[in-house]
């Protein structure tokens, strides 16, 4: 999830505000439950009940008076989305100041004011519920989806928002192939065969698929699930060619190529980038809490201000949001923020300065800076290293592939000693498995614990079965075929990968294990992951709620299964360039995986899914694709004490 999504991902995992999240098994979806976050506010006076008179902020309140703004019950529709507030209901007004860290910071745009799809995942994380959506209604085998949408709901521009909106976003960008040649999101597709997306009424619509999608409720519900909701048609049919005839002029005023890149400019840009035309174009109509008035890229900040046709209220009625303007300062580096926060100049955030190292300098300046923490669930696993099972160079891909190998760099991993040293000791030694708090039915406690001990002796063992046994004069390793081998350890410095994964290096340099340590950015670390040149690929590890949607550390069908690219794009497409290594197609374990994972996909009962899912677990469990690290200390974040 998230981070997702993580996507998301994602999974998808999204923080919305200061909500905090936990973990748990898929739930059937309730009809207009209240969703999270939007119901922060800056202000803490004695009394923080909102002024049951004063239904709408100030500021529209005056827009309404002035006669430039409808009333409040012709902005609302007609069942606007309750939200349960967190602490008690708040008051209008203030700025939620955050931050950026460079120009490819999305990320942070998506989890705190771009979380508004058809379906969402519960404040609790124990399923998904609806959300732009009323009411969801899947039919017996998951296969045909009815979405009643809220009457009376409006785009941030006030023009209606409906089944055409859906509809368009299906046929004319989805379904477009000059708009989407790689065909529609993944999720509207089961195996080769696309859904239809139908109108019903101008409130309702279907989404009908030929075999069951039993996934696409809480796809739908990741970061990358927002398509569906993003696309006006009466803003974004101003650009398309199949609704005008002459688009000369407005591709010539933007700078646009072509029809195609004036729509993307306007409408799509690069979706869940820095590039995506909602973080670029603030003309464009949005269904989120904030409209971007300054976009991401125009200077050193972005701003977002309060959408006037908010379609959530509280539960005496006032309407959402209670902040004002969300103001994203665009900052060089992780240590001006780390100094912003010290100064008291960030509300609320929980985003690159949030490491172990930090933290102590920040609780000592937390009085001054008036700021308290807040906790962050994380699950999984901390780290997950990757041995690159499809390496190019048949040598190395024979040794990875060789799991006696894995184990022996496992027990040469002194996991406690860098648990003690780098995460103060929060964790305990674990290996790829799913978090005991996510889904309880799925944890394997043999599997969370196999191979962590630290055991050079049993190391050396294992090093012997897969046909190392001897040392060159360097001290280090000789391969199975008596010369020398060595590997790259490649990371990133973000969320505090680098320390942890630096360690083990020496760890294993000292076992006698010729490894390289090498720390890069983290678009050259996924430029060499995606195009197959990495030899260990070192990334935080899933094994939380989202391992449905992105079981990626347990068998190779993402794009982030970096332990066998080959294999995930196999999975894709069998004949697709880059699928195959030869002269090896996926072993009949991992093929034997793939055909369960589909197996999950195309049902909707949850029971079925589990028992599918243990057996791939059960698979991945022998085959030992990832070592683990630890399990996941909780993360934190920082919030001012004036913020709720």
């Amino acid at each position: 999830m998230k981070r997702l999504m993580q996507l998301l991902t994602i999974l998808t995992v999204v923080s919305m505000l200061a909500a905090c999240a936990s973990a748990g098994a898929p739930a059937e979806p309730a009809a207009d439950s209240a969703g999270a976050g939007e119901s922060a506010t800056t202000d803490t006076t004695a009394d923080a009940a909102a002024d049951s008179d004063a239904l709408e902020a100030p500021m529209l309140a005056e827009m309404v008076a002035a006669g430039s703004l409808p009333p409040l019950e012709e902005r609302l529709p007609k069942t606007p989305m309750v939200v349960e507030p967190v602490e008690s209901l708040g008051r209008y007004g203030g700025v939620w100041r955050t931050a950026l860290v460079g120009g490819q910071d999305n990320a942070w745009l998506t989890r705190t004011i771009s979380y508004d799809h058809l379906m969402r995942w519960t404040r609790e994380w124990t399923g998904v519920e609806p959300n732009v959506a009323q009411e969801v209604i899947p039919n017996d085998d998951a296969s045909e989806y009815t979405f009643v949408l809220r009457e009376g709901m409006k785009w941030s521009d006030g023009e209606p928002f409906t089944a055409d909106d859906i509809v368009f976003w299906w046929n004319d960008v989805a379904m477009n192939e000059e708009l989407s040649p790689g065909g529609p999101p993944s999720f509207m597709r089961v195996g080769d065969a696309d859904a239809t997306v139908e109108k019903v009424d101008d409130y309702t619509v279907v989404f009908k698929f030929p075999v069951p999608n039993g996934l696409l409720l809480q796809n739908l519900s990741t970061p990358g699930g927002v398509a569906p909701t993003r696309y006006p048609q009466h803003y974004c049919s101003q650009f398309h060619a199949d609704y005008q005839d002459d688009l000369s002029e407005e591709i010539a005023a933007a700078g646009a190529n072509d029809w195609v890149n004036l729509f993307q400019l306007k409408c799509a840009g690069v979706p869940g980038t820095p590039y995506d035309a909602q973080w670029q174009n603030g003309e464009l109509p949005t269904l989120r809490a904030w409209i971007l008035t300054t976009p991401y890229g125009a200077g050193t900040q972005v701003v977002a201000e309060r959408n006037p046709y908010y379609w959530k209220v509280d539960p005496a009625g006032h309407q959402l949001p209670y902040i004002d303007k969300v103001v994203y300062d665009v900052l060089e580096d992780r240590e001006v923020l780390l100094l912003k926060v010290l100064n008291g100049e960030i509300d609320m955030m929980s985003r690159h300065f949030n490491t172990n190292d930090n933290k102590a300098v920040i609780a000592d300046n937390a009085d001054a800076a008036e700021l308290h923490f807040f906790e962050t669930r994380s699950s999984g696993n901390t780290l997950g290293f990757m041995f690159n099972q499809n390496h190019k160079d048949p040598r190395m891909r024979a040794i990875f592939q060789d799991k006696n190998f894995r184990i022996a760099m496992s027990l040469a991993m002194n996991r406690q000693e860098a648990i003690d040293v780098i995460l103060v000791g929060q964790g305990v030694p674990m290996n790829n498995a799913m978090d005991p708090n996510s889904i309880p039915e799925l944890y394997d406690e043999e599997m969370a614990t196999m191979y962590t001990e630290f055991d050079p002796d049993a190391a050396r063992e294992y090093l012997a079965e897969a046909g190392i046994t001897e040392k060159g004069d360097d001290g280090f390793y000789l391969g199975p075929d008596g010369e020398p081998f060595s590997f790259t350890v490649q990371t990133t410095d973000a969320f505090g990968h680098a320390d942890i994964a630096e360690m083990v290096v020496n760890q294993w340099r000292d076992f006698g294990i010729n490894a390289i340590f090498n720390s890069m950015d983290r678009a050259l670390l996924y430029t060499r992951k995606d195009t197959n040149e990495h030899d260990v690929h070192v990334w935080g590890a899933g094994g939380g709620s989202e391992v449905f949607l992105d079981p990626r550390h347990f068998l190779p069908v993402t794009s982030e299964s970096a332990y066998a690219m080959a294999w995930y794009t196999w999975y894709v497409n069998p004949t697709g360039e880059g699928a195959l290594v030869p002269p090896e197609e996926p072993p009949a374990e991992v093929k034997q995986q793939m055909a369960l994972y589909d197996q999950i996909k195309s049902t909707g009962d949850y029971e079925q899914q589990l028992e599918l899912m243990k057996e791939i677990l059960a698979i991945a469990k022998d085959q030992f694709y990832v070592i683990g690290f630890s399990s996941s200390p909780p993360g934190y974040g920082i919030v001012k004490n004036n913020f709720h």
